[in-house]
């Protein structure tokens, strides 16, 4: 598991965000991301908790204390969640037969 430094950089990328722009999203400045993706410090409890509802991820996942993620679909009709757990279904068994 990734620790929480690993996990802010990590979920900012994928979201295609520079530190700059991650920085405005949350009202703090660069330096401020800069310094909790390179460890030196760590966001406050409410930061936290706005980069885990940002990121839309649990405060456990990204303190690195779980690998289980959520994804949030109560706006989506049943036949597009079955598409998206057939999805996950096909991509989970794929990467267990490449650990194999």
């Amino acid at each position: 598991m990734l620790a929480l430094n690993e996990n802010i950089k990590k979920l900012r990328i994928v979201r295609g965000l520079n530190q700059v722009e991650f920085a405005k999203i949350l009202c703090v400045t660069k330096q401020c991301v800069s310094n909790w993706e390179n460890d030196n410090v760590v966001p406050s409890i409410d930061m936290l908790c706005k980069i885990a509802d940002f990121f839309e991820v649990s405060t456990d996942y990204l303190l690195g204390r779980s690998e289980r993620r959520v994804i949030e679909v109560s706006s989506l009709t049943d036949e597009q969640i079955a598409h998206i757990t057939s999805l996950i279904y096909d991509l989970t068994k794929l990467n267990r037969m490449k650990e194999r």
